[in-house]
C-alpha cells in the first residue's frame, strides 16, 4: 500500500554508565506513513523509544521505554544477537551477563516495552524487576465455538498489505518478570529468574502433529536459577529452567551446562551440554541450540582451539543432537550431528589466511512420487579466505566458497560463490567495495556471505542461482560532527528473467539498492 522506499531515522543522547535516551523510527518498503491514532498508526510504522539512567545511588539501572535483558544462559530472556555455533570454536558458546540494556534496534519482536529497574540489596545482591505491556503481530482464526484465537506470532515487521495491517498488534502481550542475583569478588554468581507471560487472546498452533506439544492457552510461567563460577582455568556456567502454563502440555524442563578451560597455555576447550524438552516454553530465550528455539532438543558439543604456535592456530568442533518429538517437515522424531575444522595462519601484520570445512548431517521428510519418508540429509561447505594490506591505505580481501547438499541417495545440490572486496581509507574518506560471482544449482545449496553496510546495519545475505553480486560503500567524515554513508548494491543474474518473488517480485533479471546514512554528533 505503500511506496518502496524505506526511511529511518534514530536520536540517541547519552554517557556510559550514567543516561542514555533515544529514539528510533521507520518505515519499511511498502508500508505508508499515516497519521491514524485510532489504530495506533503514529506517522512511520515503527517508533522505539527509551529513557535511562544508572549508578544513582544503589540503583544501578533503571529503563523506561523499549529494553532487553540478558540472564544467565538465556533460557528464559536473552538480548541481542549471538553467534552460537562458528569458526570461534571456544569462546562464543557462554552468554554473558549483560542484565538490562536499552534497545534501539530496528527488529520489530523480542523486545519487552514497559520499564525494569536494578536495585543493589547490598553489595553483592541485586534485584531487578520489569513490567511490559507488547503489542504482537499474530495470524487469527475462529475455532470450532466461533471464538477467534491467535495461531501463530508474526516476526517480519511489515504491515505493507491489509492483511498484514490486520495482524499488526492483534495479540496483546503483558509480561511481569524479577532477578535475584548474588555476586562476589571471586568471580561467583548465583540467579533466580521469574518470568510470567500472559495473552489477551487465547493461542493456539495450527492442528498439524509437529505442534502437539506446542504453547496452547494465554499464560506461561517460566522460572529458573542459573550459576556461574571461574576457578583457576575453569570457567563453569549452567541454566536450568521450567515453564507451566495454563494447558496440560506445559511444564517441560529446559537445562544447559558447560565448561570453557585452558588445559595449556596452547589449548583450550568448551563443553556444552543441553536438553530442552518437547514442552519447554520459553517465548523470550536465546540459549545454546542447534535450532532456533530451546525446545524439544538435547546435545553436547566439544570445541577444541590449539595455538601451534603464534602465527598458527588450529580450530574445530563436533556437535551431537537430538530431537525427541516432530519439527516442521520432519515427520518423526530425528538425530543428527555436525563438525567443524578451521585453521588460521598470520604471517604478519598485513597478512591473514584462514580455511574453515564444516558438514552437517540431519534428517528431514522427502517425498518421491506418492511415498513420503523422513532420510538423513549432507550440507557440506569449504571456504578459503585471504586479507592482505598492500599499502597503508589499500587492504583487500578474497574468498572462495563452496557448499553442497543432498537426500541420502539423490544427486546433491552444489554451489559456489568467488569474492573479491577491496578497501581504501585516505584522511576522511572510506571506500569499499566487492565483486562476487556466484552459481548455485538452486536454493538447497545457497551461499552465505558478510557484506559491509552503512552503520548499525547487518547484511549476511544468501547468494543463490546464477549472477554476479557487487556494491560500493563509502562513508565520508567532513568534521568531527558529521559522518555520511552511501551504499549502491546491485545483484545481476544470469539464468532468471525476473528476481525474488510475490509482493517483492522483479521483472527483470536483476536488482538494484541504494541506501545514504548521515550522522550527525552534537
Amino acid at each position: 500500500m505503500g511506496n518502496s522506499g524505506q526511511w529511518y531515522a534514530r536520536y540517541r543522547y547519552s554517557r556510559p554508565r550514567a543516561f542514555s535516551f533515544g529514539l528510533t523510527i521507520e518505515k519499511d518498503p511498502g508500508e505508508q506513513l499515516v497519521w491514524q491514532p485510532s489504530s495506533r498508526r503514529y506517522g512511520a510504522d515503527y517508533i522505539s523509544f527509551h529513557a535511562q539512567l544508572q549508578n544513582r545511588g544503589k540503583w544501578r539501572n533503571i529503563i523506561l521505554g523499549d529494553y532487553q535483558l540478558q540472564i544467565g544462559q538465556g533460557l528464559i530472556v536473552s538480548a541481542g544477537f549471538v553467534l552460537g555455533k562458528s569458526a570461534e570454536t571456544v569462546q562464543t558458546v557462554r552468554r554473558p551477563m549483560l542484565g538490562a540494556r536499552p534497545y534501539t534496534s530496528l527488529t520489530e519482536y523480542g523486545y519487552f516495552r514497559g520499564a525494569t529497574a536494578t536495585y543493589a540489596l547490598c553489595p553483592t545482591l541485586d534485584l531487578t524487576l520489569w513490567g511490559a505491556h507488547n503489542r504482537r503481530d499474530a495470524n487469527s482464526a475462529t475455532d470450532s465455538t466461533g471464538t477467534r484465537i491467535a495461531t501463530s506470532l508474526q516476526t517480519s515487521g511489515l504491515h505493507r498489505t491489509l492483511s498484514e495491517l490486520d495482524d499488526r498488534g492483534s495479540l496483546l502481550e503483558t509480561n511481569f518478570g524479577a532477578h535475584l542475583l548474588y555476586h562476589t569478588r571471586r568471580q561467583l554468581q548465583l540467579g533466580l529468574t521469574v518470568l510470567n507471560t500472559t495473552y489477551d487472546t487465547f493461542f493456539r498452533k495450527r492442528d498439524q502433529a509437529y505442534n502437539q506439544y506446542e504453547f496452547t492457552g494465554q499464560h506461561n510461567l517460566v522460572i529458573g536459577i542459573h550459576g556461574g563460577y571461574v576457578w583457576r582455568n575453569w570457567n563453569l556456567f549452567g541454566e536450568v529452567a521450567r515453564s507451566n502454563g495454563s494447558e496440560t502440555n506445559s511444564g517441560g524442563v529446559g537445562a544447559v551446562v558447560g565448561a570453557l578451560v585452558s588445559l595449556t597455555k596452547k589449548l583450550d576447550l568448551a563443553l556444552v551440554g543441553r536438553h530442552y524438552d518437547r514442552n519447554f516454553h520459553s517465548f523470550y530465550s536465546n540459549g545454546f541450540s542447534e535450532g532456533t528455539r530451546t525446545i524439544n532438543e538435547s546435545g553436547t558439543y566439544i570445541g577444541l582451539k590449539y595455538t601451534v604456535y603464534r602465527k598458527l592456530t588450529l580450530g574445530g568442533f563436533v556437535d551431537y543432537v537430538n530431537f525427541p518429538w516432530l519439527k516442521y517437515l520432519v515427520d518423526k522424531p530425528s538425530r543428527g550431528f555436525d563438525y567443524l575444522l578451521q585453521a588460521r595462519y598470520t604471517p604478519n601484520r598485513q597478512t591473514a589466511f584462514y580455511a574453515v570445512y564444516h558438514e552437517e548431517h540431519k534428517q528431514k521428510n522427502l517425498t518421491i512420487g506418492k511415498v513420503k519418508d523422513v532420510v538423513g540429509t549432507t550440507r557440506r561447505s569449504f571456504a578459503l579466505n585471504a586479507d592482505y594490506k598492500l599499502t597503508r591505505s589499500l587492504s583487500l580481501r578474497s574468498r572462495a566458497q563452496w557448499g553442497a547438499f543432498a537426500y541420502a541417495g539423490q544427486t546433491p545440490s552444489r554451489g559456489f560463490a568467488l569474492v573479491q572486496d577491496a578497501t581504501f581509507d585516505y584522511r576522511r574518506l572510506s571506500l569499499s567495495g566487492r565483486v562476487a560471482l556466484f552459481g548455485t544449482d538452486d536454493y538447497d545449496s545457497r551461499q552465505y556471505v558478510y557484506e559491509r553496510d552503512v552503520l548499525y546495519a547487518f547484511s549476511f545475505p544468501a547468494y543463490f542461482n546464477q549472477g554476479i553480486r557487487h556494491y560500493l560503500l563509502m562513508q565520508y567524515s567532513p568534521s568531527r560532527h558529521l559522518a555520511i554513508w552511501v551504499r549502491w548494491a546491485r545483484t545481476d543474474l544470469t539464468n532468471q528473467a525476473t528476481v525474488g518473488s510475490d509482493l517483492d517480485q522483479i521483472t527483470a533479471p536483476h536488482k538494484t539498492e541504494v541506501k545514504v546514512q548521515t550522522r550527525w554528533k552534537f
